[in-house]
């Protein structure tokens, strides 16, 4: 018997062996009766999934468990994005969403992601709860369901597609005319749910798109729905070898995260656009207020703090943390080195979507590549150099990781530790301002060792002495 756990983004499995029908039905069924305890239940829950294997299927069980438990659901009729749904749990005034997601995981993943009624990512204490209830009911008959046609009748199923509303509201949110001055755009879905959402707003205002990857492929064409460097090699080819291209945007398997290309085929970490996004809402928008990123992010947001006198809040990692701030309209731009941003008066949710069309009014006005923007930047508040890399532990190395975590050393690479910071794992902030970041994954034996440098030799040093100190 499989134990449910939800991560950072809700309860992942490998389909067949623990994400399955029955699986899914007592996932479902403790939703409701948390829902239920909460009061929310008349709310009704919108139901929803993106491009993977049987998603719709999955949809569809949630369903009759829901209609059996008296709940309405709304059901979306095709797969859509995951800020999408968080938008229409806040237009509707849902109880929330269940989504059928795994996100960028790999073609066997499949998942179930509950929003709660805020719009966000669910947080810790209401996982937990849905959790143990979960976990309380395996191996029971604990839930009820209802055929979708009597469910209809009993007014406990409709059928919707939020995709009008949502691209209604971002024309307050994106300078679509300003977009429109660019000649030709390049676009990936990577087989997901950004069909439709990407390309049509761009070709509606007369802009060349470029497209790729545009139809359903629960293989996603032999990769993880990841739009970064190492996955979308064929769409940096497709840029580059263009010239008409100035510019390609991608999203992942349920659009919530961005990858963007420069056009002249040059990938550019997300670490770099949250940044570069923040400075460009803060000196051409005008907007106000703090900036919140996670621990793992670069300190490149940071330095444009200082420069606009901004204050910064560092979140564990998982965008709910920053959804949470953004729901409570504290931030201009919320964001994660894993491609996750959302800003103020938005969805407290990440959006690949809004991303990607905020750097192409970026780079629309500016008149500048993201390249060319980038330099600009390093001129004004200094260099950032940032990696990210999974170490593999052995059995007796993982014994010993947290009582090596206590007895840290006070220097890495000849460069003393000025600052410790216990936000999520360990971070230590070396003299020269250079950093390193270890976080234990709570399901593998693997340590995910983040570091940033003012160059990449310096970086080089750092991460090794990083990586010398877990393994060593």
């Amino acid at each position: 018997m499989h134990r449910i756990t939800f991560g950072t983004s809700g309860w992942r499995g490998i389909l067949c062996e623990d994400f399955t029908f029955e699986n899914v039905k007592v996932v479902t069924q403790a939703i409701a009766d948390h829902v239920k305890a909460v009061g929310e239940q008349d709310k009704g829950i919108i139901v929803a999934y993106d491009t993977r294997f049987m998603g719709e299927r999955f949809a569809k069980e949630t369903v009759r468990v829901l209609a059996g438990a008296g709940i309405k659901a709304y059901f979306c009729r095709r797969d859509t994005p995951t800020p999408v749904i968080s938008f229409e749990i806040l237009r509707r005034g849902t109880a929330g969403a269940v989504n059928f997601t795994a996100s960028h995981n790999p073609p066997e993943y499949n998942g179930i992601k509950f929003s709660p009624s805020w719009g966000g990512p669910a947080l810790p204490e209401t996982t937990g709860d849905i959790e143990r209830r979960a976990n309380e009911m395996m191996g029971e008959v604990c839930y009820r369901e209802m055929a979708l046609d009597e469910a209809v009748r009993a007014g406990l199923l409709e059928e919707i597609d939020p995709r009008e509303e949502y691209l209604k509201a971002l024309e307050s949110k994106v300078d679509f005319d300003a977009i429109g001055r660019l000649g030709s755009v390049a676009v990936n879905a990577l087989y997901g749910t950004g069909r439709g959402y990407l390309d049509e707003p761009l070709m509606a205002r007369g802009v060349g798109v470029k497209a790729i990857n545009m139809h359903r492929d629960p293989y996603f064409g032999g990769f993880p729905p990841e739009p970064s460097e190492k996955y979308i090699q064929d769409f940096i080819r497709l840029v580059k070898d263009d010239p008409a291209v100035g510019l390609g945007i991608a999203t992942d398997g349920d659009a919530d995260r961005f990858g963007i290309v420069d056009g002249d085929g040059t990938f550019i970490e997300p670490n770099y656009i949250i940044a570069l996004l923040f400075d460009y809402l803060v000196r051409v928008r005008k907007m106000t207020g703090a900036v919140a990123r996670s621990v793992a992010t670069s300190h490149l947001v940071d330095a444009v703090a200082k420069k606009h006198g901004i204050e910064v809040i560092e979140t564990p990692v998982g965008f709910k943390y920053i959804g949470e701030l953004i729901s409570q309209d504290r931030i201009i731009i919320g964001g994660e080195e894993s491609a996750g941003l959302s800003i103020k008066g938005h969805v407290p949710e990440k959006d690949g979507i809004l991303a990607c069309f905020l750097v192409a009014e970026m780079v629309a006005r500016e008149g500048l590549s993201v390249k060319a923007l980038l330099a600009r930047l390093y001129e004004e508040v200094g260099t950032f150099v940032t990696k990210r890399e999974n170490i593999t532990l052995s059995p007796a190395v993982e014994e010993g990781y947290a009582e090596k975590q206590r007895q840290a050393p006070d220097s890495f690479a000849g460069l003393k530790v000025t600052q410790k910071v216990a936000v999520d794992g360990s971070k230590f902030i070396l003299e020269d301002g250079s950093w390193l970041l270890f976080r234990k994954s709570g399901t593998e034996p693997v340590v995910r060792l983040y570091g940033e440098a003012s160059s990449e030799e310096k970086l080089v040093a750092v991460m090794a002495a990083g990586k010398q100190f877990i393994l060593g």
